[in-house]
Formats: structure tokens, sequence, C-alpha cells
């Protein structure tokens, strides 16, 4: 599969993303994501590397895998891997990776399906699935939802329990749906 430049608007705003959203908080997050030393980790859409950063100091191997050339140049600027590949086709053995993580970027896979289906094959039985996303119960990102649409970013967002659905047909089993503010983090194990 290609990578198209549908992603084009991130190579735009790659070198100023992380003065917008690299002050976010993800505590919450990453104690469920559970690391350890040892781990390999991906976090997909990571981008810039804002929350994998965080996830390396840990002391697990994370691996950001994005379809932004211009992102991951500023991930490797801080000494982060990365990967230019889709969720859809990840260059990973099936049961390789021991946590996925994914922030805010699940309704930006053209592929959702496909995406699931992939991210499952690569997790290791027994390893964790992190996806924090808007929830679209909340009006706020309804609103977030119709502005990426007037922007024309092709994106498609999910309520958390249908989020969760579609990785439980694909074999992940449902940990917990957590919700603060207007964000919702699905955790899934294989």
């Amino acid at each position: 599969m290609k990578i198209r430049n549908r992603h084009g608007h991130f190579n735009l705003i790659a070198p100023f993303y992380d003065r917008f959203f690299g002050g976010m908080r993800h505590d919450l997050l990453l104690q469920h994501l559970d690391v350890q030393p040892g781990m390999v980790a991906l976090d997909i859409g990571g981008g810039t590397g804002r929350v994998a950063q965080h996830v390396a100091r840990r002391g697990g191997q994370i691996v950001i895998v994005d379809p932004s050339p211009v992102m991951l140049k500023e991930a490797r600027h801080k000494g982060l891997p990365g990967v230019r590949a889709l969720a859809e086709q990840l260059p990973f053995p099936a049961n390789s990776i021991d946590r996925i993580l994914i922030v805010d970027a699940f309704h930006h896979f053209a592929r959702q399906e496909m995406a699931a289906r992939d991210l499952m094959r690569v997790l290791k039985p027994g390893g964790r699935i992190l996806i924090e996303e808007p929830d679209l119960r909340f009006t706020g990102t309804k609103l977030i939802a119709v502005m990426e649409k007037l922007a024309l970013m092709q994106t498609h967002f999910m309520s958390p329990p249908d989020l969760a659905a579609l990785f439980e047909a694909h074999g992940a089993r449902l940990i917990d749906i957590l919700v603060e503010n207007i964000n919702a983090t699905i955790i899934l194990t294989k």
C-alpha cells in the first residue's frame, strides 16, 4: 500500500507542532501502557515524538510509526527512532510488539478496519494497545470533527465503544475505557 499525500498538512505544521501540543500531559496513559525495560513499543501516528519521548524515559524501546517524513524528522531531532509507514501495513513481524500506543491519531487512519487488523497482527499475545482519542460522545469533539472535515482532513471519529468493538472483532479483549475531559482512552490486550 502506497503512502499517499493525504497527510500533507502534518508536513506543514511539524516544525510548530510541539509548541501547541507538546505540553499536554499523558501520565495516566503512560501508567496504563506500563512499558518495562526490554519491551518494544510502537507509537502509531506518533509524529514528532511528543508522547514517545516520555515512554523512552521509562526504559522501553519506542519506535514512532508515521506517514509524515517531516514529523519523523522532528522526532529524530529528539533522538527517537522512526519508521515511515501506515498503520494499515506495518513493517513488523507478527507477534513482535509488546505495547502499542495511538494518541489522537486513529481518526486520521484512512482504512481503520485494516489498521485494527494489522495492529493486532504485530501485537504479542498478552501485549497491550492504548488508544487515546477525542470522545465523539461530547459536543466539543463533534465540533472538532466538523472542523476537520471542513479543513478537508478526511478524518473519521468513532465512539469509544465502537472503537473497542472494532478491535475486539480482530481478537482484542477490552480491559477498560477511561474518560478524562473530552478524551477517551481505550485499553485493549491480545
